[in-house]
């Protein structure tokens, strides 16, 4: 999984991924021309992992992993600039769009208001703005076509029709035959998003913060009735994560945080792309591997090797709390609880299996 940190500038975006990659970037409160991205990879917490290695002991564990990318600031209405960013996010599953609500008295004004609802609108526009001039152009290209495609061509003017009322291509229903059309061309308002509030030390678990999480929402029910909206404190998140585990848990509890605000991310993250993990014990390893929810066994055989998916014959399958409850394996077996599931049997999050195969 994929996801691409954006925001405008000053909103945070690059402290966000140093407390989720524990990299130490130079963070600056005005607008960077850097031409590099950062890339930084990240395992999905997962306490099953956990747990199953307890049990297990093996050489090694290995995590569900998560690649974020970290660019430039989008900067309002400088198209130029701003494709520099889009043209690096388009292979990316979802977005994060990391939107100021923290005040800095070290910044000048203008550049220290704080309005988010004005920062998530701006943001959504230059991404509808792209798709549109997109579509305007490649609308122009089909007129010289000798064979145009016409589904392509009704596609793209009902595209342009939404952008033009400024809703994102996310907001559309789109077909089997419509989705293959559709795929190749790398629409930006089409990609899941998740919509970070970047608060202040002094607003975390406060009334405040609450009040404006639900300003937020009300005032885009209209537009966007399933906004997926989160709160955290970056500068908190990137001192937590550059602590050692001991020292940040007396953080956390001090802050009476459960956890980080980070976990909470990634989860919504899984849940917006419709991912869900599976796993595979042994003395050799414990893993978690991720798959798109709905994904048969024998398709999530493939994820560990194409030899398996292609030799498949059977999954012994026993949920993750079932294996818990009974302790061992043999006592699962003995209570029923191992099942011997076809290729076409739904795998389920938190499933244990091991792959019956002959290639």
């Amino acid at each position: 999984m994929k996801l691409a940190i954006i925001g405008l500038a000053n909103s945070g975006k690059t402290t966000l991924f140093n407390a989720l990659t524990g990299q130490h970037l130079e963070t600056t409160a005005y607008p960077t021309l850097i031409e590099k991205p950062n890339f930084g990879v990240v395992k999905v917490p997962d306490k099953r992992v956990n747990k199953l290695s307890e049990i297990y002991k093996p050489k090694k564990s290995t995590y569900a992993t998560v690649e974020y990318i970290d660019y430039l600031g989008l900067t309002k209405q400088d198209a130029d600039q701003n494709r520099k960013v889009f043209d690096l996010i388009k292979d990316a599953d979802a977005i994060v769009n990391v939107t100021r609500a923290f005040t800095d008295e070290s910044v000048p004004h203008p550049m220290n208001e704080v309005n988010p609802m004005a920062d998530i609108e701006a943001v959504e526009f230059e991404l509808i703005f792209e798709d549109l001039e997109f579509i305007e152009k490649r609308l122009e290209r089909m007129k010289k076509d000798r064979n145009p495609s016409e589904a392509e061509r009704k596609l793209l003017l009902r595209c342009k029709d939404s952008l033009a009322k400024e809703l994102p291509l996310s907001k559309l229903k789109f077909d089997d035959q419509e989705q293959k059309i559709i795929k190749p061309l790398q629409f930006i308002s089409i990609k899941p998003a998740v919509t970070l509030l970047n608060i202040g030390e002094e607003d975390l678990h406060t009334d405040r913060e609450q009040e404006l999480i639900e300003k937020i929402k009300e005032c885009r029910k209209v537009k966007v009735d399933d906004l997926l909206l989160l709160s955290l404190c970056g500068k908190i998140e990137m001192e937590i994560a550059q602590l050692n585990p001991d020292e940040a848990k007396v953080f956390l509890d001090d802050l009476k945080i459960k956890e980080p605000a980070l976990n909470r991310l990634i989860q919504a993250s899984y849940d917006l792309l419709g991912l869900i993990s599976f796993l595979t014990v042994g003395e050799d390893e414990v893993r978690a591997w991720t798959i798109t929810k709905g994904t048969n066994a024998q398709k999530a055989a493939g994820k560990i090797h194409s030899d398996i998916e292609r030799g498949f014959i059977r999954a012994e399958v026993i949920g993750f709390d079932d294996f818990i409850s009974a302790k061992t394996m043999v006592v699962a077996r003995d209570k029923g609880h191992v099942r011997l599931e076809g290729k076409t049997y739904e795998v389920r999050d938190g499933d244990i299996i091991n792959f019956r195969f002959n290639v």
